[in-house]
């Protein structure tokens, strides 16, 4: 049997355009809305097969504000069966912060009998890109982590993860308990039903406050990429253009001369 534990944050979707708070500190999400990331939803749809294959449980965590509860009740609804929900302001908590609060809830869980074998984040945070709370979560905890693979299974008491490497795919096994950080792409999230999204609501999440104060993410700002350049030629006006309009689908291999 093996408890895992999935970790998501409630970030802004991004699937529109992107726009920074005046202080630059992070993505405003005023009128984007929120959700968690593609590698969350990944990691959460692992953390339920595997606790399925091995007889455990899935429970789901999150540092955030009250609004927070809604991905907590989103991960409840496709198979998580515990919430476990670290009340705090996420704006005033860096990778380190975040790690360690994570290990505290572990301790606190492993102290409880209700421990976690297993530990999956999302490779990074969708809003900041930190790529750092698995491996800072690892060390704090003093277990293996494994980053960035799209696939996780549990047999004889060893993770195997497996994904994408620069070498071609790289596959890795490690013994439990371990931390390891998802990559979109390897599983296909489900989406929560009607009975499942019920179910959600019914269950009691566990509400913490923060077990430290918070040094915070020491980050100077955030940054977004410049658009990219985009270059319109004119082939011409009216009749006149045909021409060139022929010339450039026989460039571009539409048109067989």
């Amino acid at each position: 049997m093996n408890n895992v534990l999935v970790c998501i944050k409630r970030v802004v979707d991004s699937s529109g355009e992107v726009v920074l708070t005046d202080d630059g500190q992070a993505v405003d999400g005023r009128y984007a809305g929120f959700t968690m990331s593609n590698h969350e939803e990944c990691a959460v749809e692992l953390a339920v097969q595997v606790a399925a294959a091995t007889g455990g449980r899935a429970s789901v965590l999150t540092l955030g504000d009250a609004d927070a509860t809604e991905q907590l009740r989103s991960a409840l609804a496709v198979g998580c069966t515990a919430a476990t929900h670290v009340v705090a302001d996420p704006s005033r908590f860096g990778p380190a912060d975040v790690a360690r609060e994570i290990a505290a809830v572990v301790r606190d869980h492993a102290d409880a009998g209700e421990a976690h074998e297993l530990v999956l984040l999302g490779n990074d945070a969708a809003d900041s890109g930190d790529f750092q709370v698995g491996i800072r979560l690892a060390y704090e905890l003093g277990w293996p982590v494994v980053n960035g693979v799209a696939t996780v299974r549990v047999e004889d008491g060893v993770v195997v993860a497996s994904g994408d490497g620069p070498e071609g795919h790289e596959t890795y096994r490690v013994p439990l308990p371990a931390v390891v950080t998802v990559l979109e792409g390897g599983v296909e999230p489900r989406y929560p039903t009607v009975p499942g999204r019920m179910k959600a609501k019914k269950v009691q999440i566990e509400e913490r406050t923060p077990s430290a104060e918070p040094a915070g993410a020491k980050r100077v700002r955030l940054l977004l990429p410049p658009p990219a350049p985009s270059n319109v030629q004119v082939l011409g006006k009216g009749p006149e253009a045909a021409p060139a309009v022929v010339d450039l689908l026989e460039q571009l291999g539409v048109l067989a001369r």
